[in-house]
């Protein structure tokens, strides 16, 4: 079963993973190692740590996906019974945020009814256990908590501040509210919905512009979005001074300041491929000797020395399977290339490396759909695209079956960017199509790609490259025909190797001959 939610406790040592085979997974973040696992009786819905730094009992609340029942657990203990149970809500509870700073818990139903309760009780925090300060008010009606309900909305996400006087709410109506804790009314509200991005692309404010082509293609994946339950939800984050609120848009990240109330900066607006939904946010010091360190031979990341601390965005992205990071560092080019901007810790799945559309198929089918480079440091194995690109998959083929490619070099190398091939001269220059003319260009955009080399628009001939980044400023530029499926540790081999002044390797790596299916 697939985790459906994770947790880590307000003091960084404890995190939580629930699932709907109605299992509790608690891990122990500093030793990397499983604690304890609970069986549950129901099947759960919403997970969040409700215990402060020092307490006795690690407290774990759960609620019942199916019930208005929200349960308190001792992790600790181990036991598969609760503390404590009691209905909260009218509906089954669907988002719950801890507040440290006050101990007490936030929580949304279905219906959108947001409710406070201390973690002791799971009442409103009237009683002995919770001091009469801690809010200002005894009756919602006094507060904004049912704007959300008066919308016809839901929560997505409740975020906390880190003085605690503060939270925010993200709702499918794509509008972030941000609440004052003790009272509970209304601080700020953001609408980011389709119609206010309209409005923006159609006006003269270029921070918040697009190319019209980039602008329809996000559009577009709004929409799907929309329509994609499994996708994560986004949510709202503060800065470690309460006074920035972060967020993902269509635009990209933006990075709103609360008290002038503008937007101060937008990140990843040129990541045009990568739409950013949930994030986190580390302000914390790298140098810190709380938390214990991976080794960097198994984390296979860069180890600065840069003793300064160093903010990072932490972002997932909309059917993607990678971890984003946004910092102030550049990406580093070291000798080992597997250590610059992209991290390949874990073997992507079949369905990412393999996804080839299958529309037009029917017409296509003569044309091979994958290809073996024998070259002299191994085999990559490439998946063509023949239904999105048939003129340049015949050119490219055909050059394969005639031996054309056969003891060619590749002539130029690039680390963190692509290794190039192709060209009979082996200086870039040469090279022609099987029909001794140049060719237009068949766009289509995947990751981990094998793409055209030209000199321009429609001036493709027989010189190809292999790209190990993502290479979103290429987009609309190159004819993407294929990807590689397997030895891409041979395709980072060769982009390991020594270079001249002209990105030319000092030792020739070349393409032995090329193994093409029968059709």
């Amino acid at each position: 079963m697939t985790c459906s939610a994770m947790q880590v406790s307000a003091d960084g040592l404890l995190c939580c993973t629930i699932s709907s085979d109605r299992s509790v997974k608690v891990y122990d973040v500093v030793n990397y190692d499983m604690m304890v696992m609970i069986r549950l009786p129901y099947v759960p819905g919403a997970v969040e740590w409700v215990y402060k730094q020092g307490d006795v009992k690690a407290k774990l609340a759960i609620s019942d996906r199916n019930s208005s029942l929200v349960h308190i657990y001792d992790a600790r203990a181990g036991s598969n019974e609760p503390i404590i149970s009691r209905e909260i809500h009218l509906g089954p509870v669907k988002v719950m945020r801890y507040n440290s700073a006050f101990d007490i818990v936030i929580s949304g139903d279905e219906k959108g009814i947001i409710e406070y309760w201390s973690p002791a009780t799971l009442q409103f925090p009237e009683s002995e256990y919770v001091p009469m300060f801690t809010v200002n008010f005894r009756l919602k009606s006094d507060t904004n908590l049912f704007e959300i309900a008066k919308c016809k909305t839901t929560v997505s996400a409740i975020e906390v501040s880190p003085d605690g006087n503060q939270f925010s709410i993200t709702s499918p109506d794509r509008r972030i509210r941000v609440f004052w804790f003790r009272t509970g009314k209304l601080r700020r509200v953001y609408d980011e919905s389709l119609e206010v991005a309209q409005d923006l692309q159609r006006s003269d404010a270029p921070m918040y512009r697009l190319e019209a082509i980039d602008f329809g293609r996000r559009m577009a994946v709004e929409k799907e979005i929309e329509k994609t339950e499994t996708a994560p939800q986004p949510n709202a984050v503060f800065d470690e001074s309460s006074n920035f609120l972060i967020y993902a848009t269509l635009l990209g990240i933006k990075i709103v300041n609360l008290h002038t109330n503008k937007v101060a900066r937008i990140l990843g607006k040129v990541e045009s491929n990568d739409r950013f939904l949930r994030i986190a946010l580390y302000q914390g010091d790298r140098s810190s000797k709380k938390v214990r360190k991976i080794p960097a031979a198994a984390a296979n990341v860069n180890e600065s020395k840069d003793p300064l601390t160093d903010p990072t965005l932490l972002c997932c992205a909309f059917k993607k399977h990678r971890i984003y990071l946004f910092s102030r560092r550049e990406p580093e080019e070291p000798e080992d290339a597997t250590k610059g901007r992209d991290v390949f810790n874990e073997k992507p799945p079949a369905d990412e490396l393999l996804a080839v559309s299958d529309i037009g198929k029917a017409v296509t089918t003569s044309l091979p759909d994958n290809v073996i480079l024998h070259t002299t440091m191994g085999d990559i194995h490439m998946r063509l695209y023949p239904e999105e690109c048939p003129k340049t998959v015949e050119n490219f083929t055909t050059h394969c079956r005639n031996g054309y490619y056969d003891n060619l070099i590749f002539h130029r190398v690039i680390k963190g960017f692509m290794i190039q091939t192709g060209d009979p001269l082996g200086d870039g220059t040469g090279g022609q199509s099987i029909w001794g003319r140049e060719f237009e260009d068949e766009f289509h955009k995947r990751p981990f790609t094998v793409s055209m080399a030209n000199a321009g628009p429609n001036t493709n001939g027989s010189q190809f490259f292999i790209t190990t980044v993502a290479t979103p400023w290429l987009d609309n530029k190159h004819t993407v025909f294929g990807r590689v499926v397997k030895g891409m540790d041979v395709v980072q081999g060769i982009e390991k190797v020594k270079t001249d002044k002209a990105d030319k390797p000092y030792q020739d790596v070349k393409i032995l001959n090329v193994t093409v299916p029968k059709s």
